[in-house]
């Protein structure tokens, strides 16, 4: 199952509901979003700077992963940041294809 890690930055809103709920509550709510799109969630937590939480998980595939993202920014209460995460294998397969490429002025 493809892996993800999502950047989340809340609205005042969302901060605001943070506040109220708590952040034990925020995350089963977000593990059980995860969840019903057949996916699952490896970390979980919350930060400060550039991003307000990061989770890391699998879902089943970039559909899945869009339809998070959408029904996150749709509920205006956050944003997110969905990136793909690949293994050190991964990589390797990727690094092995033949790939024609001419850089420019070349």
């Amino acid at each position: 199952m493809p892996k993800y890690m999502w950047r989340v930055n809340y609205s005042p809103d969302g901060a605001a509901g943070l506040v109220e709920q708590g952040g034990s509550v925020r995350r089963a709510a977000i593990t059980e979003m995860v969840h019903s799109v057949g996916g699952t969630v490896e970390a979980f937590y919350f930060a400060f700077g550039d991003d307000d939480l990061i989770v890391i998980g699998d879902v089943p595939n970039e559909i899945a992963a869009a339809a998070l993202a959408v029904r996150t920014a749709a509920s205006g209460a956050a944003v997110s940041q969905t990136v793909p995460l690949l293994t050190a294998e991964q990589i390797d397969e990727a690094v092995a294809l033949d790939v024609q490429y001419r850089p420019p002025g070349d």
